[in-house]
Order: C-alpha cells, then structure tokens, then sequence
C-alpha cells in the first residue's frame, strides 16, 4: 500500500480484515529491521478465578493507566465480586480497550504484588522472539500510539480489540537488540527517577531546615495533657475540638504572630472576582487550578471579557511580593504562591484570596514558604475542621489567625536566600528528569523507526 494516497487503491480480498477506511489508508512502518504482524508474537491470556465462590477471601485487585500502567489498585472480598476476574502473571501486559489510544496500558512485573484484573481489559503475553518489555516501551512511542489509533473501532467511544491490535505491524530487532534498547531505555529513566528522589529529598531538606532554624516543634503538651488552661485571648474558635487543634506546633526561638494579632505586618487582602467568562479573547482570570504551590500555572486560566477585566480597579491586581491563596477547592484550600515579575496585573477568582504584606516587616517569599509547609497546612486543615458547614472555606479572616515564628527581616531574608538555593537546584533537576524520560522515548523511537 502507498502512504502517498492516490485516486484509486487496489488491496487483495485477503487483506480485508475489517471493513473500515483508515486501516488502508494508515501511515505505513518504516524501519531497518524486518516488520511483523502483532498477532504472530503475542496471545491472549483467558484463565480466570471466580472470586464469588469464596465470599470471605480477600482478593488483590490490579488496575491500568496512563500514567503508571499496572499498580495495586485496592482488595475486595469475593463476595463483592460477581463475575470472574482474569489472572495476570510476571511478564503478561493488560490494557484498557477503550482507552488505549491514551496509553492505558501495563506490564505485570514483580513491582506489581496484585495478580487479578477485571474481565474489561484485554490481558495478553509475548511469544519467543519478543520480549514483554520490548513491546511495552513500544506500546508508548508515539509512532506505535498512531498506529493504535488507526486500528481502533467506533464512532463515539474508539476501542481496540485484541484481534485488531493483531493486524498492527510492527518493527522486531532480534531478542540481542530488543534487550539493547530495553537497556537503555531504563537506564535513561532510572536516572530520571534518582533526579527525582533527590527532588523529594531537597523538599523535605527545605521543611526540615525551616523547622530547625526557627526552633519549631510539636506541641506535646497540647497533645497529651488532660487538664489545660487556656488564655481566653488565645481561643479563636469555639468548641472543645478547636481549643484543642489550636497551636499543634510551638516555637523555642521566636514568638508566633498572626495578622490579626499585628495589622502592622500587612496592607491589604482582598478576596478574588467573581468573573464574566467570554470565550476567545486575550483577558485571562486565574482560578485554584492556576495555583501550583509556588508557581502559577496558566494553563488552566479562563477568559474572561476585556471590557469586564478593564472596569476593575487595578489595586486588586497582582503585583509583584503580593501572595495568592487559595481559599476554596478540593485538596488545595491553603495553597500559597508568592507573585513575582512575571505574574504581575493578574485578576483571580473569588475562590482565591490576595495577601499585601508589609515587605519592610514581613519577606512575602518566608511567609510562602511557612505557609506551603506542614506548619502552615496543619493550621489550615485546624481551621477546616472547625467550620460546622458542608461548604469549607478559608477565607480572609480565616487567613490572618494564621500563626508564624517572627524574626526580624534579615534573619527572613537570610532564611528565603537559603531556601531559593535549594528551590533553584529542585527546578533544575526537575528539567533534568523530564528531559531524561523525553530523551528516553526519543531515541527508543528513533533507533526503531525510521
């Protein structure tokens, strides 16, 4: 077949194995080494186990995405059950048939301790001469994704059966250089995963570095006491369970303060707009999305009408050392980024909050930092569960009861030139990893096809 499509394609019967245009008229394999038809290497794995017969065993339960392929999902006892479930052993591969074309697909290695999966993916091993790890780094090229999506059925929801990821031809090294390019493969993404283990160990470097230098430590007499009395000016919320959770850390260096207690640590906190979306025009308004912990995120910015943008009083905007909090959202209520340069003449949404500090008091950068910490977030969640409603909320009376150790600005100025070493050296090797797991798919694909 000629990928250069002419006016008239002649194909044999014999080849027809689904009725459907784009499989003559898909993108043809190119490659040095010889191509094969799928189906001559792999075969489906049908074994099953009938969980319902054994109501009160525990069952291990895998599950398959895009992201990670296959992962311990969850345990189910066999009476909750009711149909059988397909055994997956070391080496077989599993997918999702209708969302292969996203990549829904795993390898079952010893990483894996679950071995049974739902009968609504397709489970499948490698015959001799192909290797399961060969394939499945294949299975995430992008060349073989549009092959997959060539070979999928459907007008609405696009599936892939096993019998037509047979008819997909694909590139076969021998096994030597099949474990060649495994090798370096997985050599590209291990050292993409030591960058990334040394990112979480940089994190927690920061956390434990702002605990140590400003003599932060859990309250144990909070935690364990029977009998406390409490200044009836520390309480700030009522009810056993808030007098409680409040002050869970203690400073031995510095005393806690909050905005509340010294208005003079802070000019303005203003609570976002509710905006008036207009599709298609160069006026963007940030949401909790936006809010990255640290960093801001336009990709997940609205539009909204310029006129509308406009007619809103520029002191609301962001400026530069302003901090954005998000005061509403499922798992990022609390979630601080310090505004810099770049992100200037901003609008938010109402379900963020801006914080104006005094800059010659406070370094916006240190209370950021303290505020995305665990010494922050344990307040926020303290505050969250105080709230008696459905509809938990921060809010900007909320936000200045929050505590913090209070040194003077140079010892702050000193304490965020620490951490942006450390943050500046986290950035990198986050570039680094991506650029690695890139590079890794790259020349996989590069040396397979042509």
């Amino acid at each position: 077949m000629n990928n250069n499509f002419s006016y008239l394609n002649f194909i044999k019967f014999s080849q027809l194995n689904l009725w459907d245009f784009k499989r003559y008229t898909t993108s043809i394999v190119n490659s040095k080494y010889p191509i094969v038809k799928l189906s001559d290497y792999i075969q489906e794995e049908n074994s099953k186990i009938k969980p319902f017969e054994n109501p009160e065993e525990e069952y291990e339960i895998l599950g398959v995405n895009n992201k990670t392929g296959l992962f311990d999902a969850y345990i189910e006892k066999g009476s909750k059950i009711n149909q059988p479930y397909k055994i997956v052993k070391n080496g077989f591969l599993a997918y999702n048939p209708y969302r292969i074309n996203v990549g829904s697909i795993g390898l079952k290695t010893e990483n894996q301790k679950y071995k049974y999966i739902s009968p609504a993916y397709a489970v499948f091993s490698c015959k001799k001469g192909l290797l399961p790890e060969f394939l499945y780094i294949l299975f995430r090229t992008n060349k073989f994704n549009e092959l997959i999506r060539d070979n999928t059925t459907g007008s609405v929801r696009q599936t892939l059966s096993f019998t037509s990821m047979g008819n997909i031809r694909i590139p076969l090294p021998s096994l030597e250089i099949q474990a060649e390019f495994v090798k370096k493969y997985n050599d590209k993404i291990k050292l993409a995963e030591e960058q990334e283990t040394k990112v979480l160990q940089l994190e927690n470097d920061i956390e434990k570095y702002l605990f140590e230098i400003l003599g932060l430590k859990i309250n144990k007499n909070m935690a364990c006491a029977k009998l406390q009395f409490i200044n009836f000016s520390n309480i700030r919320l009522w009810g056993i369970d808030k007098i409680l959770g409040n002050n869970a850390f203690v400073s031995d260096k510095y005393k806690l303060q909050s905005l509340l207690e010294n208005a003079n640590l802070y000019q303005e906190a203003f609570r976002g707009k509710s905006p008036k979306y207009k599709d298609s025009t160069n006026a963007i308004i940030l949401n909790q999305k936006c809010n990255r912990w640290n960093s801001i995120d336009l990709q997940y910015a609205k539009t909204v009408s310029e006129e509308w943008l406009n007619s809103i009083n520029d002191n609301f905007k962001t400026k530069e050392n302003d901090i954005l909090v998000n005061s509403t959202g499922e798992g990022t209520i609390g979630r601080a980024t310090y505004i810099d340069k770049n992100h200037t003449n901003l609008l938010y949404d109402s379900h963020m909050l801006l914080l104006r500090l005094n800059t010659e008091l406070v370094n916006p950068l240190y209370y950021t930092y303290l505020l995305n910490s665990s010494f922050g977030q344990e307040q926020i969640n303290y505050i969250k569960s105080a709230q008696s409603t459905k509809q938990t909320e921060l809010g900007i009376d909320n936000l200045k009861l929050i505590e913090f150790p209070y040194p003077s600005i140079d010892i702050q100025n000193e304490i965020v030139a620490h951490i942006e070493e450390l943050s500046e050296n986290i950035v990198n090797l986050r570039k680094q990893s991506k650029k690695n797991r890139i590079a890794a798919q790259e020349e996989f694909e590069k040396e397979l096809f042509e």
